[in-house]
């Protein structure tokens, strides 16, 4: 049977992020995503203006109807939340859906370079940590691990011209997996080892056995959409059985390669990877 997984993010026009970036994602390597919306967005957030309806009354209306229909996930993943009740509404929902073999994946998505977003309050940030806690499975920024972990980031960033650099972020991630946590994998983190004549982007895996990493070239900036999609093709292929590290390895080539075209055509940032024409790239 085709597996399911409930995508739990909001819905934007443009911008290429969060639902819109998901789906096809999920879709294409064969597991079956049930979005459930947070909001609905003419665009992503960074544009200079948007319009947002926001959908987390609308939450409780997709527990109970699946919950009418036996509804059972193979999967749960949750990315951008926007306000303490929808994390609420979540853990709800994971009270109802998750079983034993339900994977729990959040993108704890918070901040970046050492900032948090402007709408994440403390309180909302408490809430965000005690989902990602929750989890089995969940795919951190540095910034995003630092508050997790409760690590000062420029303590961490002041290690960065180290050769044991990942060896510190590591050390810092482990704690997490005292919860119920099994796998973190912290995304994007810029570092140049010895043997590379450039810095390049590292994801580390880390589990209780150990510590992998998966690099990449970088090409162009940042673009909207670039944890969503590397998040969206570690759910699905783990939710297929496979590794966090074949996931995160299938991401990185995945992404490389939609990243350098994007790059080429000086595609701005808000507008999002061109990942469309690389999708066939995920069935290998």
């Amino acid at each position: 049977m085709v597996k399911k997984v409930a995508v739990i993010q909001d819905l934007s026009g443009l911008g290429k992020c969060s639902l819109t970036a998901a789906i096809p994602v999920i879709s294409v390597m064969g597991v079956q995503a049930c979005p459930v919306p947070t909001a609905i967005l003419t665009n992503q957030t960074g544009y200079d203006s948007y319009y947002c309806d926001d959908y987390t009354d609308k939450i409780d209306y997709f527990t109970e109807e699946w919950q009418k229909r036996g509804l059972a996930l193979d999967g749960i993943y949750t990315g951008f939340l926007g306000s303490e009740t929808q994390v609420e509404k979540i853990l709800n929902f994971n009270e109802v859906f998750r079983r034993e073999n339900t994977l729990l994946f959040v993108d704890p998505v918070m901040g970046d370079m050492g900032k948090v977003f402007d709408m994440y309050t403390p309180a909302l940030r408490e809430q965000m940590r005690r989902l990602a806690l929750h989890a089995d499975v969940i795919t951190p920024n540095l910034t995003e691990c630092c508050l997790l972990a409760d690590a000062d980031y420029d303590v961490i960033l002041s290690h960065a011209g180290e050769p044991d650099y990942l060896r510190h972020i590591e050390a810092m991630a482990r704690p997490l997996l005292k919860s119920r946590v099994n796998t973190v994998i912290i995304t994007g983190i810029i570092h140049k080892a010895s043997e590379d004549p450039a810095p390049k982007y590292y994801n580390l895996i880390v589990t209780s056995d150990g510590c992998q990493s998966v690099s990449s070239e970088i090409h162009g900036g940042s673009y909207s959409g670039t944890g969503d999609l590397l998040a969206s093709v570690v759910c699905a292929d783990m939710v297929r059985g496979n590794s966090a590290y074949c996931g995160v390895a299938r991401a990185v080539r995945f992404l490389e390669a939609a990243l350098a075209e994007t790059a080429s055509e000086d595609v701005p940032r808000n507008d999002g990877i061109n990942f469309e024409p690389f999708l066939s790239m995920l069935l290998e």
